[in-house]
């Protein structure tokens, strides 16, 4: 592990690169010519080396019960019940995760390493997505994945959710190879209850493939959570596990976070709401399928998550949104003919982005 870099200074460490590199690569993004689509040949290895140096740095953190609960958990788990045991296999939710890490524990690996592997899940299959999504554009857009607020939070505390998610990523860049595709979203739901919402989302989006329906979806959901209306939190705690329905029927208070309705989180969500509402209606773009079901997907995620606002946990309910936050805030920019403008404006949503993160980090809960 690496002991001589303090748990404190983590955070700041990561955030002071993903911020030094974005700046640089928004410069060179803002004196683009739109109708040009813009290609750096070396960009895949940079973010290869990204990749790399942040899976050994978030891998090979500290063992830290005040910075990263659930690590010194799952370590706690390790060492007191897996480790050295024989492996037997375990039916029930989380199926894969479960098994590995019964296994890890089995074969004695060491917690460390497992760590190091979580993270290599984390940031490699979300590089893998990331890659098949934009070809031209693999280095900044994996540098907003990167600076995307609770990037972070879920490469050192709620693992297996994050996980999760970049598994999810992975798979959609398969989505129009369904073999491939499938099989990838049931491994990540394998990895955390949650996705199973996730999941369902995505089959309904195959489904129902009408933009102003998820749109007026949204405002519904959020109208709904103005009025501090939380009949659909208990609706919800009926499909998922006993843990899950503790966030949800808790009354956001125990999150050592500030609950109740959280404005800064609406507005962070409606960014992309705001960006694809102008794709599609206002500038009415001639877009791809892939965007359309990506920002459906998202304003469906979203809305659940407004009438579950209030409860327990409410930024982990957040994230099954979020995660998706950095593709489909870019993808019009950077896939779609959004026109001579795209790239400056492009610069100007990452770097609010970024500063968002920031700002959240540093000012509102630093």
């Amino acid at each position: 592990m690496l002991d001589f870099i303090p748990a404190s200074l983590y955070q700041t460490i990561y955030l002071t690169i993903v911020a030094i590199v974005t700046v640089i690569l928004c410069l060179r993004y803002r004196d683009c010519d739109g109708y040009i689509e813009y290609y750096h040949k070396y960009s895949d290895l940079n973010t290869l080396i990204f990749v790399l140096i942040f899976v050994f740095f978030i891998g090979l953190r500290p063992l830290s019960g005040k910075y990263f609960v659930d690590m010194a958990n799952y370590a706690l788990y390790y060492t007191a019940i897996y480790e050295g045991e024989p492996f037997n296999f375990k039916i029930g939710s989380e199926l894969i995760f479960n098994n590995l890490f019964a296994f890890w524990g089995s074969a004695s690996f060491g917690y460390t390493s497992f760590f190091v592997f979580m993270a290599a899940i984390y940031f490699g299959a979300a590089y893998l997505g990331i890659r098949k999504l934009f070809p031209n554009h693999v280095l900044v857009a994996f540098l907003v994945f990167l600076a995307a607020f609770s990037t972070f939070s879920y490469a050192t505390n709620g693992i297996r959710a994050g996980a999760a998610t970049s598994l999810f990523i992975l798979a959609l860049g398969y989505k129009e190879n369904l073999k491939v595709c499938i099989p990838i979203v049931l491994v990540s739901w394998g990895f955390h209850h949650s996705m199973i919402m996730v999941v369902v989302s995505f089959i309904l989006t195959l489904f129902i493939k009408s933009p102003k329906f998820y749109f007026l979806m949204w405002v519904f959901c959020f109208m709904m959570s103005v009025a501090h209306i939380t009949t659909f939190a208990h609706f919800f705690s009926g499909f998922t596990t006993e843990h899950g329905a503790e966030y949800l029927l808790g009354d956001g208070s125990g999150d050592g976070t500030k609950g109740g309705f959280r404005i800064d989180f609406i507005i962070y969500s409606a960014v992309p709401v705001v960006v694809g509402w102008y794709a599609v209606f206002k500038k009415k773009l001639q877009l791809s399928q892939f965007y359309k079901d990506l920002l459906n997907l998202y304003l469906c995620l979203n809305a659940i998550w407004m009438l579950c606002m209030y409860a327990n946990f409410t930024n982990r309910i957040a994230y099954l949104s979020w995660f998706l936050y950095p593709i489909v805030l870019i993808y019009p920019f950077l896939q779609e003919r959004w026109g001579e403008d795209r790239y400056r404006i492009f610069s100007l949503i990452i770097l609010g982005h970024l500063g968002f993160t920031l700002f959240m980090n540093i000012i509102y809960y630093g």
